[in-house]
């Protein structure tokens, strides 16, 4: 009779090297070294060294209109609050929020509804985002003082009577 000495069971060729490994969705890690390159690359050289011409060019292109469009933006109410996290600005463009490194952007004809809502203790202002297709994105910005909870409500209902209403018509 046979015997082995050891375990029986064989080793893992996903988590167990890789972290970001999640079965059904990655691959696992090739056991190929790193430094050597890809033999293909020579096709590869002449049709990069064409393309970043063009890109650059239409670049230029789609930066001017921007810059156009922010100066030669209507003299509506804007509103912006921020704190050392969180900003939220709501202006003809429509409304902005962003959280540390993560943004997000909606147009007015993508909001269902901008909801507010103040603590009745603490400093912390809480804005609601609702889309049509019933998904919200709150984001809670500290104010200063709880005086300016008054302030930013009005700021952000001139802003919202101006340009929301105008796009629900």
């Amino acid at each position: 009779m046979e015997q082995r000495i050891g375990s029986s069971s064989q080793p893992l060729d996903g988590a167990g090297v890789d972290p970001a490994f999640i079965p059904g969705i990655t691959p696992p890690v090739s056991e190929e070294p790193e430094d050597v390159e890809p033999q293909d690359t020579e096709a590869e050289e002449p049709v990069e060294e064409e393309t970043p011409a063009e890109p650059a060019a239409s670049e230029e292109e789609e930066q001017e209109p921007e810059e156009e469009a922010e100066e030669e933006a209507p003299d509506g109410p804007v509103f912006e609050a921020s704190d050392r996290r969180a900003k939220m600005v709501a202006d003809h463009r429509g409304v902005r929020l962003s959280l540390d490194d993560q943004a997000c952007e909606f147009r007015w004809d993508e909001i269902g509804a901008v909801e507010t809502e103040t603590p009745r203790f603490g400093k912390r202002f809480t804005i609601t985002v609702h889309t049509p297709d019933r998904r919200w994105y709150p984001i809670e910005i500290e104010a200063p003082a709880r005086s300016s909870f008054k302030e930013w409500e009005e700021q952000l209902d001139a802003v919202l009577d101006s340009y929301f209403d105008e796009n629900a018509a």
